[in-house]
């Protein structure tokens, strides 16, 4: 699967708290992760009037940098920032939508779901301390397959990616290994495997060599042939790729509790939940160079969360909900004003 960037046209079907206007433009960039899902909210609006969307895929680095700059009017970063970082740069921090990241293989004839994997094992794979399919600690998870005696490659991202910072989160939190040799961030020091850019990237190079293991956001493995693993989760349960273990996940999480929503949902609590589940978080100005186009922005976040849901769950994400939008929209009227001190979103 090829993703493009996209120009798309938005509008808000029901009531609303924006001013109505012609034409809105607005510009993003970012998460890869979130990608697919924008798209299709795209093509569900595109019959609508309301707000032109250009939106550059171009990883969570990249997206963190260029609104740091004044580049785009907003970005989308499936790493949260820091309470200081948000406060340094002036931004304001929102989640937009909760997914998962999950491992997909190319080993002929196991199905999706059929292979078991535990973090403890996986860290060893991508550490290069497994390298073959039919290594003891594998065969041991998955006793009921016949696993070839193929070499593993190992594919992960080269660009700044939150897909890659919710992985090695994840990784961090179920490996001690993991943790003291690599850590977790949007880059990290790989100490195996090759390199691919972009979540289409990893999904790319996984499909043309057998034996491969890599990393991707769900809707990305769910419109491929490849097949994704189970995976052991906290609470010692295998559980199967699915959007209501997605859900599950994300069920116990209390937005109002941590400062600017700043909540990394790896390793979840709860017998149903995936493990490597996570957020992607919308950044913008708090006294944005553009106040139409910051306007235009949330007129589009607006739609998404009151008529985006059922397409967000179609994909495999998780919307947010309605006591998180409540504390995010008024965040909204509080915090983002122009440069004279008016509200850009205006009651």
């Amino acid at each position: 699967m090829k993703l493009v960037s996209i120009i798309v046209s938005i509008v808000v079907t029901t009531g609303t708290i924006f001013p109505a206007a012609a034409a809105d433009m607005t510009s993003g960039a970012g998460s890869t992760f979130v990608y697919p899902l924008l798209t299709q909210w795209a093509v569900a609006a595109k019959q609508a009037v309301g707000v032109t969307v250009d939106y550059r895929p171009a990883g969570s680095g990249v997206g963190i940098q260029r609104i740091i700059n004044g580049a785009v009017t907003f970005a989308a970063t499936d790493m949260p920032l820091a309470p200081s970082d948000i406060a340094a740069n002036h931004l304001i921090q929102f989640p937009l939508v909760a997914g998962a990241v999950v491992p997909v293989f190319n080993l002929p004839g196991i199905e999706t779901g059929a292979l078991i994997l535990d973090g403890p094992t996986i860290a060893k794979i991508f550490l290069g301390e497994i390298k073959r399919w039919d290594d003891p600690g594998i065969a041991a998870l998955n006793p009921h397959l016949r696993l070839p005696d193929t070499a593993i490659t190992v594919v992960h991202r080269t660009d700044a990616s939150g897909t890659t910072f919710i992985w090695t989160d994840y990784l961090s939190k179920i490996s001690p290994q993991w943790q003291k040799k690599i850590g977790e961030d949007l880059v990290v020091d790989w100490p195996s495997g090759v390199g691919a850019k972009g979540n289409d990237g990893v999904l790319m190079d996984v499909a043309q060599t057998v034996g491969a293991i890599g990393y991707v956001e769900y809707a990305y493995a769910n419109h491929s042939d490849l097949s994704v693993a189970s995976m052991i989760n906290l609470a010692g349960k295998s559980v199967a790729p699915t959007p209501a273990a997605f859900q599950a996940a994300a069920a116990g999480i209390d937005w109002s509790s941590a400062p600017d929503f700043g909540v990394v949902m790896t390793n979840a609590p709860g017998e149903a939940s995936w493990p490597v589940a996570g957020a992607t978080f919308i950044l913008m100005k708090a006294v944005p160079f553009d106040a139409a186009g910051s306007a235009a922005a949330l007129k589009f976040f607006d739609w998404a969360y009151k008529d985006g849901g059922s397409i967000a769950t179609d994909l495999g994400y998780v919307p947010m909900p309605q006591n998180a939008v409540a504390l995010i929209e008024r965040l909204w009227t509080q915090k983002i004003k122009t440069g004279s001190g008016a509200p850009v979103l205006r009651p």
